[in-house]
């Protein structure tokens, strides 16, 4: 289960109808054997919410009671792999949630109450994601649409099989896809996600915010959040706006940060106009350029820190559990 119950919720892209039909016979969500399923692998946890996104329509709600990622999927159902033509490459589904569902529906995610993830897919011209997270909000509509679902999936049956650990490095000479991925971006911003799910992380980090009077468990962390200049990497905002709506861009960065960075960060906090107070801008390192162009920007800098060694093959859990967050001042 996440830290302090605090379920997130997800809508799942499914590629055709037919994917999307065994999803729903069998109770499970698959993710692809690349970068990108590996990343969603990670975001997702036990305990999370998911909804299939396909046709432009969320379908049912469900429950993510436990996670495998399967060795020789290719070879195994549900789902057949899958090839894309423009690139030859072939991907299959090792990446898998075993799912509860909760509630029956199929909606229209033109609907306000989908306004929060329809904003993302209309700003970034599709799906081109395997996942978009939503806000609470959203997940407490949701909650009351349709009707309570009573059935149970049907069991798939799978000749024997096994599972591996997914893990990710930075040493070009470890990478065995799909059990050992390169250590990019998009897995930081979900460990700190998840480190910021809590809320004594969380209120650590305002306390370096002295323009912040909330508490952490009054705000909600959200992935990746597209605007009109670009993407949000994170984004901190309140769980229940009342009259205004407190918004926290965060940008991060594996590497060390550049001036360019800096301002980056500053332009998305000056698109949510007037709602983010302060910006955030996370990575390594900071040269003396950048902390320079941060102080002139007002950009808040938060260095990272990992325990795991990622020279070699780490997990994801490794790498959570050993990040640490600690303002630049």
């Amino acid at each position: 289960m996440p830290e302090n119950n605090k379920a997130t919720y997800f809508l799942v892209a499914v590629s055709t109808r037919e994917n999307l039909d065994l999803c729903i016979k069998y109770g499970l969500a698959g993710f692809p054997s690349g970068e990108s399923g590996s990343w969603t692998f990670c975001e997702i946890q036990e305990g999370d919410f998911v909804s299939f996104l396909f046709g432009a329509r969320a379908h049912n709600l469900y429950r993510v009671t436990m996670k495998e990622a399967i060795r020789d999927a290719e070879a195994l159902p549900p789902w057949k792999p899958l090839e894309f033509k423009e690139t030859g490459n072939v991907y299959s589904f090792p990446f898998r949630l075993h799912l509860v569902q909760i509630r029956s529906f199929v909606e229209p995610i033109v609907r306000t109450e989908f306004f929060y993830v329809a904003e993302n897919l209309l700003l970034r011209g599709g799906y081109r994601k395997t996942h978009f997270q939503a806000d609470q909000t959203t997940l407490q509509s949701v909650s009351e649409m349709g009707v309570v679902h009573s059935g149970i999936s049907s069991k798939l049956i799978l000749p024997d099989y096994t599972t591996f650990p997914l893990r990710f490095t930075k040493s070009k000479e470890h990478i065995k896809k799909p059990e050992i991925f390169r250590f990019q971006e998009t897995i930081l911003q979900s460990a700190i996600r998840r480190h910021l799910s809590i809320d004594s992380n969380l209120d650590s980090l305002l306390l370096n915010l002295p323009s912040i009077t909330l508490k952490g468990e009054s705000l909600e962390i959200l992935g990746e959040k597209a605007l009109t200049q670009g993407h949000i990497d994170l984004l901190l905002k309140q769980r229940t706006p009342k009259g205004t709506s407190l918004k926290i861009p965060i940008e991060v960065k594996t590497n060390e940060a550049k001036p360019d960075d800096v301002t980056q960060i500053r332009n998305y906090r000056d698109e949510l106009m007037g709602e983010a107070p302060v910006c955030i801008l996370v990575a390594s390192d900071f040269g003396r350029k950048t902390r320079e162009a941060a102080m002139q920007k007002e950009v808040s800098l938060v260095q990272y820190k990992l325990a795991a060694d990622l020279s070699k093959a780490v997990t994801f859990q490794e790498i959570y559990d050993g990040l640490s967050l600690e303002f630049v001042t």
